[in-house]
């Protein structure tokens, strides 16, 4: 990473898109959503985002709002929509991997241009897919990417029937950080190429710096513009409860990396470590800050 343009705090990381309720089949309830995900990890390692999305005036979103409030986030960005319920999705599991119903005309499907804050001055915009189905949340994000010195960290979340491969190319444009695993690869690009080939096709055809492709079980590869590359496997976890949000809380270093210089190696592994840990959640976020602690007084200033 060039720490020259990164290092320090000049740039305040931007979350938009779905912040919802995952509903478990053991009949658990956690609050979650893949940008909600890694602003609750950003807020506990200190960078202080700002969270765009929308909630309903509904029971749900008193609790998003309260919530997002004792952990000292921003609320500036949190919307409150009167005819569209705060968001939920159905987790259910086969083979142990999480398969997702995500419940349609949820408030974050209608987050309004309109009603957007003014975003900071230096900016890094951090967003999915997911909140770009329905045309209103669309609307809203272009306007965050139409403003000047908005730079654009992507995590793909592809969720059918939830996308198209017109969208996210769209999506795509002008990215420089993108974060994909190796599925969603194959689905983007041509699916006679080789891994390597299609990453080839995507700095190519993108002013990527960096491409990170997550690959399960042989883990993370990170790639840069500058023909840097660097692998991290998979840590031993502990007991795995689920794996539900374990790419967002990668997601959450990669972008903690990158706001504070950090190598690329060493972020990568910082990711790894800290996903490795979240598997042992219910979802993947939790309220016990000495969970975050632990990482923190680990990783220290470098």
């Amino acid at each position: 990473m060039d720490t020259k343009e990164t290092a320090g705090s000049h740039l305040r990381p931007v979350i938009f898109g779905e912040v919802l309720f995952d509903r478990f089949p053991d009949g658990t309830v956690v609050l979650g959503g893949a940008p909600f995900n890694v602003a609750w990890s950003l807020q506990a390692f200190g960078l202080q985002p700002l969270f765009i999305s929308s909630i309903g005036a509904d029971a749900l979103g008193q609790q998003v709002r309260a919530s997002m409030q004792a952990w000292g986030m921003d609320l500036s960005g949190l919307q409150t929509s009167q005819q569209y319920p705060t968001g939920a999705v159905d987790v259910t599991f086969h083979q142990g991997e999480p398969h997702y119903h995500i419940v349609p005309d949820s408030a974050w499907d209608f987050i309004q241009p309109q009603q957007l804050p003014a975003l900071p001055a230096n900016c890094l915009l951090y967003h999915g897919s997911l909140a770009l189905r329905q045309p209103v949340s669309r609307s809203a994000w272009e306007c965050l990417r139409r403003q000047a010195g908005t730079r654009r960290f992507i995590d793909i979340n592809l969720r059918a029937p939830w996308w198209s491969r017109e969208t996210v190319l769209l999506m795509l444009e002008g990215v420089q950080w993108l974060k994909i695993n190796a599925d969603e690869l194959t689905q983007l690009a041509p699916p006679t190429a080789s891994l390597d080939e299609r990453i080839r096709q995507l700095f190519c055809s993108l002013p990527l710096e960096w491409l990170v492709v997550t690959q399960g079980e042989a883990g993370a590869l990170a790639v840069s513009n500058q023909n840097e590359r660097w692998q991290v496997r998979p840590q031993l976890a502990g007991q795995v409860v689920d794996t539900v949000g374990a790419g967002d809380s990668f997601s959450s270093v990669l972008i903690t990396g990158l706001l504070h210089g950090w190598p690329m190696e060493q972020t990568l592994q910082r990711a790894q470590q800290f996903a490795s840990a979240v598997v042992g959640l219910r979802g993947a976020t939790t309220q016990n800050r000495d969970f975050y602690r632990a990482f923190i007084e680990d990783w220290g200033e470098g």
